[in-house]
This record gives C-alpha cells, structure tokens and sequence, in this order.
C-alpha cells in the first residue's frame, strides 16, 4: 500500500507485531445488490472484502435480516486511501439514488499488513 505507516510492538512473546495504518470502507445497503456489489469491488481493485447480514433501524425504517427481500448487508474493506475513495465515489454515484445505503470510511491499524498489499 502507498504511504503506510509501519511501526512495530511487541506481541507479549518477544515477538514485534507489525501494524500498518490503512482505511476501513463499511457500507451497509440492501441484500438485494450482494452481487453487483462484489462485481463492483472486485472491478474496483478491493483485495478482499467480508460481508455479514445486518439488521437496524433508519430513515427507510426496520430492516429485518430475516426477511430476504427487507435484509441489509454489511460489506467491509480494509485498503489504501486511493481505493477507499474509488469505492465511495462510484457506489456513491450508482446505488445513492435508489437503493437503501450508508457508507463510512475508518482509520485502522491491522495487523499482519502483508494480507492487505498486492
């Protein structure tokens, strides 16, 4: 990743723990566009990504994970800032409008940084 602050830390055993600074992309939107989603990341250079099922409340109301056709899912991305602000700018640009979706993007420290370079 470019411009990645390393540092180490000891791990308890003698060992040092490398942590590598990077962002956090979480988006939480409808189960309905899993697919076009992953299709997206994948296309947008995202190494890897997790994606749990969601349930809450917000301004489109109660959103039940157990019903498929009302669930929401939370897709994770840990990358560099360059591919951070990719994912935000182009879902923003195509699901905003008219699909149910919030994005935030975090400052993360991870560990074994190497899982997360190309």
């Amino acid at each position: 990743m470019n411009s990645v602050r390393m540092s180490e830390h000891s791990s308890g055993d003698g060992e040092a723990a490398h942590r590598s600074g990077c962002k956090l992309v979480t988006v939480v939107c409808e189960a309905a566009i899993e697919n076009d989603i992953v299709s997206d990341l994948e296309r947008l250079e995202a190494k890897g990504y997790t994606i749990t099922d969601a349930r809450g409340r917000g301004t489109r109301g109660v959103r039940d994970a157990s019903w498929s056709s009302g669930a929401n899912i939370r897709v994770e991305v840990l990358c560099d800032e360059r591919i951070a602000a990719a994912i935000v700018q182009y879902f923003e640009q195509r699901y905003y409008a008219h699909y149910a979706m919030v994005m935030f993007i975090s400052d993360v420290e991870v560990l074994r940084p190497e899982k997360f370079s190309r």
